[in-house]
């Protein structure tokens, strides 16, 4: 974790590209810090991979569909940050005090699994319908051919945040989110963090969402799935870096070469060793 005074290394964890995302489908926002003082400068850089593989995809912005923060003076768009850093994948700038909600999605790339594989990745994230489908339709044995994309959140806090910040616990907009209830730097000793998950702007039922502590992310350590309101309660520990993952997928027609969209999305937030 970056200690006050000293620039925020942004990073950002994105399952393995084209070829095969079930082999590492984790991806996410990870400040080296989660709080720092105003004015802050945040380099970033963009991780493929997750625990020991992680590595720095050296992806063209053009992948990047936008960037943006919602902060204290509402929403910004920050996707022209990309590659201005000769260090990583950007900087961004935050002046005014508050909690910034980063957030990112990809262009869609296309995937297409063996058999085997795909119904593997389907059962680990608790794509249920899909395999629902592939059964009803006899295409158990066929390969997982889908296309797939990325949303990513990041809650960041710059200088003291006393005042309410109530950008945190809206939405965005995005396809497939994941909206906390409360404000993670807000809760109480022992108090849980509800979220909602909204796909096309509808809460989702029977999503498998999963919580893992960054540091030690080769398993989650709560997982649940969201009941009819699209609701999930987690107990977070007052300490270290988080992530809130989630995916989902539906069938799409008229395409050749795939039978699925498939969306990732996470939230991450981080304490540093005193958080209450």
């Amino acid at each position: 974790m970056a200690k006050y005074g000293l620039p925020i290394t942004l990073t950002v964890g994105v399952g393995v590209a084209i070829a095969a995302p079930a082999l590492a489908h984790d991806f996410w926002l990870q400040p080296k810090g989660f709080q720092f003082p105003a004015p802050a400068a945040a380099p970033f850089s963009v991780l493929v991979g997750h625990g020991p593989a992680r590595e720095r995809w050296s992806g063209d912005p053009a992948r990047v569909k936008f960037l943006i923060a919602v902060g204290p003076d509402g929403r910004q768009d920050h996707r022209a940050d990309l590659g201005n850093s000769s260090g990583g994948n950007g900087v961004l700038r935050f002046a005014r005090p508050g909690t910034y909600v980063l957030a990112m999605q990809t262009t869609p790339a296309a995937s297409d699994l063996p058999a085997l594989r795909y119904n593997s990745f389907a059962a680990e994230e608790g794509l249920t319908p899909a395999l629902a489908l592939r059964q009803r339709t006899g295409q158990t044995n066929a390969n997982g051919r889908e296309t797939y994309s990325r949303r990513v959140k990041a809650l960041i806090q710059v200088g003291p945040t006393d005042a309410p910040q109530p950008q945190v616990t809206r939405p965005v907009g995005l396809t497939l989110e994941i909206v906390p209830e409360k404000d993670p730097y807000r809760l109480k000793a022992d108090e849980p963090l509800p979220v909602r998950i909204l796909f096309e702007g509808r809460p989702l039922a029977g999503a498998l969402v999963k919580l893992t502590n960054l540091d030690f992310d080769t398993r989650p350590l709560e997982t649940h799935r969201s009941d009819r309101a699209g609701r999930a309660i987690f107990t977070v520990p007052d300490h270290g870096a988080w992530l809130i993952n989630v995916i989902w997928t539906k069938p799409i027609r008229g395409n050749p070469t795939a039978d699925f969209e498939t969306t990732f999305s996470s939230l991450t937030f981080g304490y540093g060793p005193k958080r209450r």
